[in-house]
């Protein structure tokens, strides 16, 4: 339908007057004379898809470095059980000095470590009587002068109060202080004298309260006589932690109720030793990660992940190790947190303080087992031997689990240039030796419940077919088609399953649902702003559109949803877009047609390029909708990932909307907006009540808009 130019003449004008009327009109420019159509959504409510899951937001956590230790565990000690020597100049690692030379992840060097007191010489390492790990200071004293270790760089707030413990033996009688110091004057510190020691180790509560701010505190270790002492371990958080976690993460994370959390990796998954993990937190040993070559204390572990899950209310999904792990070590992690307390790893688990089984639902079976990077990589024939051991392995032990494979399609095994490495293709075909995700499901379909897949989009660089290599767009994407890019991959890889479903007629008897259990879209410099909300909520409607297959997504990582600072955290710009959607998209999808087709795609169909645009035919919006459950409410979500205004007209089919609504969206003023702590927020999601839904309604440039209205 054209958009009127011109009403009819009113009778009332006198015959001049139309006769100038109708010269003005003739002498108007072409362009105005031939506008675009209104764009119209047709909602039909009666066409409904598969439940819309809320595994869908779901989150991924990973021993990445600090990612979990410091980003949401409160542990404010680096190396608490002195993993590496103490010493007056800064540890190297091992991966740093020469075995991994220009590999970025071989230098990450510690900021802070733990020095001597009273010389360089008065702390020796025990290897031979270590409390936890390969070794543990030794501390000679003297009589004359203080000797121990401490550790600067601590960050400490006014009138918070700091808990933990510290693991002491030497020789009987010695007297050790404890002090934590935030100034240079004599009241800005706190000591605690602690009864004498022996020679068996033995734990002595910490507590200290801070009178001033300073981000360079330090604690300090000392004592004086005759003989020596020996730290096993030492731990300071603050005491308002919760179960050892960052309240102010805890809180902020609870918002998003996202469903599913996915944890320990990842990479780091595939040289795990779960074991290392569990029981008495000091005398867990600290380990050096081969993958991220940094310090892991193993202080959160299994246990504390799923009292994670718990504190946020969602469901836990662990991934065994499939890399240098074996299938008993799966199998007994799988009787740990579901067993009985009568099952050897029940009992245990019992132990350690958790009598009750966890009934964890959801485990994957090895991350990214295809790339030849991962720690125990091999080759696909014997993966799928090994994944099938896996399967049987753990479903002897917990039957109802369900079972997520390290997949990858074509547009992986394209991107990552494994395919290349395996058959000499840059884009395998369909069920070749290079397609992991065919060949998984062709041979191990009876031990697969879920499959994963994992993507990382930026909208700056193109698969060229030609060149057989990834190469930078140029000139760039228009602002569209960059939003587009996160988007552009679920199409792809729903475009990859429908050929599965040809190629495999078994595909069909037993569906198998993807879990993207890795994703992100990235811009260098904008974790924290607006601008990668439109691409996020692009890919949601597109997951959406295909409910039956995309089952799951957890974002890489959790931490990348809020920005934090000192003791405050807040939801960024990313988390606001999965929160609004979490709490007000509906959950029952519905069939959404219109009258501007999305346009092909940029580059050719091929890897990670699908045949066909992900959008609704809406151009240049994206509409989705959904129901609310109990079929009372239809909520429509428009998407403008354009830069500029654009109108659309919303035709409902199949139901009848009451004449009050509400509208929930995101709109700031530039797409460089951010939500950081201690600024104001540019970026909040708008509500605003809502009479009849209106004919045509007016989308702001990168807006995100849920519309919500009773049906009658």
């Amino acid at each position: 339908m054209m958009r009127p130019i011109l009403t009819a003449v009113p009778q009332k004008l006198t015959p001049l007057s139309q006769k100038l009327l109708l010269l003005c009109f003739c002498m108007l420019p072409a362009a105005a004379l031939s506008q675009s159509p209104v764009i119209t959504a047709t909602v039909d409510v009666a066409k409904t898809g598969a439940p819309i899951s809320k595994n869908i937001y779901g989150q991924f956590l990973e021993h990445g470095g600090d990612i979990v230790n410091a980003g949401i565990w409160s542990e404010m000690l680096v190396d608490r059980k002195f993993y590496y020597p103490v010493a007056l100049s800064a540890p190297i690692p091992q991966a740093a000095m020469g075995n991994a030379a220009g590999n970025p992840r071989s230098a990450n060097i510690p900021t802070r470590w733990w020095t001597p007191v009273g010389g360089d010489n008065v702390v020796t390492m025990d290897t031979k009587d270590a409390y936890t790990g390969d070794q543990s200071p030794s501390v000679v004293l003297s009589p004359q002068e203080p000797h121990g270790l401490r550790q600067s760089g601590v960050t400490v707030h006014k009138g918070k109060t700091y808990t933990g413990r510290i693991v002491l033996a030497g020789t009987p009688g010695t007297i050790l202080k404890v002090a934590l110091i935030w100034g240079g004057g004599v009241s800005d510190r706190q000591t605690i004298t602690l009864p004498a020691l022996g020679r068996q180790y033995r734990k002595f509560p910490l507590h200290f309260s801070a009178t001033a701010e300073s981000e360079n505190a330090t604690l300090e270790i000392t004592g004086s006589g005759k003989g020596e002492f020996h730290v096993g371990a030492v731990s300071l958080m603050p005491a308002d932690n919760i179960d050892g976690f960052r309240p102010e993460i805890v809180a902020v994370l609870k918002q998003l109720r996202f469903g599913v959390l996915r944890f320990p990796g990842g990479n780091f998954v595939s040289s795990y030793e779960w074991r290392y993990g569990v029981g008495d937190i000091d005398k867990r040993p600290p380990i050096f990660d081969p993958v991220w070559h940094a310090l892991q204390p193993n202080d959160v572990g299994t246990d504390e992940f799923l009292t994670l899950c718990k504190l946020l209310g969602v469901d836990p999904y662990i991934t065994v190790n499939a890399g240098f792990g074996d299938a008993w070590s799966a199998r007994e992690l799988v009787e740990y947190t579901n067993g009985v307390a009568t099952t050897p790893m029940g009992k245990w688990r019992a132990e350690n303080g958790h009598p009750a089984p966890y009934n964890v639902k959801f485990w994957g079976i090895g991350n990214e087992p295809w790339g030849d990077y991962q720690m125990g990589s091999m080759a696909l024939p014997q993966y799928e031997l090994k994944h099938n051991i896996f399967a049987k392995e753990m479903k002897k032990i917990d039957p109802t689990i369900t079972l997520i494979a390290g997949g990858a399609m074509p547009d992986v095994m394209e991107g990552a240039d494994q395919s290349r490495r395996i058959n000499g293709q840059y884009v395998p075909d369909y069920l070749s030796s290079a397609d992991w995700t065919g060949q998984l499901l062709l041979h191990c379909l009876p031990n697969i419940d879920m499959v994963s897949e994992h993507y990382y989009a930026s909208g700056t660089e193109h698969t060229d077919m030609k060149l057989g290599k990834k190469v930078p767009i140029e000139p760039p994407l228009s602002f569209i088609e960059s939003q587009r890019a996160a988007a552009v991959q679920v199409r792809a890889k729903y475009e990859h399953y429908e050929k599965y479903l040809e190629l495999i007629p078994a595909l069909r008897a037993k569906p198998v649902p993807i879990a993207i259990d890795e994703w992100a879209y990235f811009l260098p410099g904008k974790r924290d702003s607006y601008h990668t909300v439109p691409a996020y909520a692009w890919a949601f409607h597109e997951m959406f559109r295909h409910s039956d297959i995309f089952q799951m997504a957890n974002l890489t990582f959790a931490t990348a949803t809020f920005n934090s600072k000192g003791t405050e955290a807040v939801l960024n710009p990313t988390g606001l877009l999965f929160k609004m959607y979490r709490d007000h998209f509906g959950v029952i999808p519905v069939v959404v047609g219109g009258n501007s087709p999305q346009p092909k795609p940029v580059f050719p169909a091929g890897g990670d390029q699908p045949a066909v645009n992900p959008g609704s035919p809406t151009y240049p919006l994206d509409v989705s909708a959904a129901l609310s459950e109990d079929r009372k409410t239809l909520t429509i979500a428009v998407l403008n990932p354009s830069d500029t205004e654009h109108s659309i007209h919303l035709d409902i089919h199949g139901t009848t909307l009451t004449s009050s609504g509400k509208l929930w969206r995101m709109a700031p003023n530039s797409i460089d907006a951010t939500v950081k702590v201690g600024s104001p927020a540019e970026v909040q999601v708008e509500e605003q009540s809502l009479g009849a839904l209106p004919a045509t309604i007016t989308l702001r440039p990168f807006s995100v808009n849920i519309y919500s209205y009773p049906v009658q």
